[in-house]
């Protein structure tokens, strides 16, 4: 319509979709931002606990020396997480661009009213939700401890088996720690499942 210079027209026309959008929105707030994709990425870390210590000393060493490159290489490889990306519509933006962009048709400046839609439909928000893999290893491994530990009638294997898997949910936590996904007090809950009589040194 604005191409076509019917700008009564396509005032009416934005005028609807602004009650429509409104009352959408009204009626699900959810749909503030109303996804259209979804993306999952796994960065995984295969490394010991000694080697992640020793390549976080050599960063803080390069960085303190002010050799922030050669640090960046060794920073960018700490990382163990599972990325949930999600890409959404934010339709609770489009009412006030649409409001926005009125007073340029009405003073007939077609061509920034025009650009100012297409900005406000080309807008795409990309949240995302970050899961430490070390935190859900150590999680699973207690769901299997926990499953073990309910046998009454252990073999003393099966008690190796349940000592191994509390000793590892240990050293999965010590991970994440250190790559930053949170200090021991973040944790509580999991050291609780763990080691009850050790939760207070927190």
């Amino acid at each position: 319509l604005l191409d076509e210079e019917k700008t009564d027209e396509a005032l009416a026309a934005l005028e609807r979709v602004t009650g429509k959008l409104e009352l959408i929105l009204a009626r699900a707030p959810e749909l503030a931002l109303a996804p259209i994709d979804v993306s999952v990425a796994t960065y995984d870390l295969w490394a010991s606990l000694d080697t992640v210590k020793t390549l976080i000393d050599a960063a803080e060493d390069y960085l303190e020396d002010g050799e922030v490159q050669k640090a960046r290489p060794l920073l960018a490889n700490l990382v163990s997480e599972i990325v949930i990306s999600t890409t959404s519509i934010p339709l609770s933006t489009y009412p006030d661009a649409i409001k926005t962009i009125t007073p340029l048709i009405d003073d007939g400046k077609i061509l920034e009213a025009k650009a100012g839609l297409q900005a406000a439909l080309n807008t795409l928000v990309v949240t995302e939700e970050v899961i430490p893999l070390p935190v859900l290893r150590a999680e699973n491994l207690l769901k299997n401890a926990e499953a073990l530990a309910e046998n009454e009638e252990r073999t003393v294997k099966e008690n190796e088996t349940l000592a191994e898997m509390l000793d590892e949910a240990r050293n999965q936590l010590k991970m994440a720690r250190l790559l930053g996904y949170g200090d021991k007090k973040a944790y509580k809950p999991i050291y609780e499942q763990i080691d009850p009589q050790q939760v207070y040194n927190l």
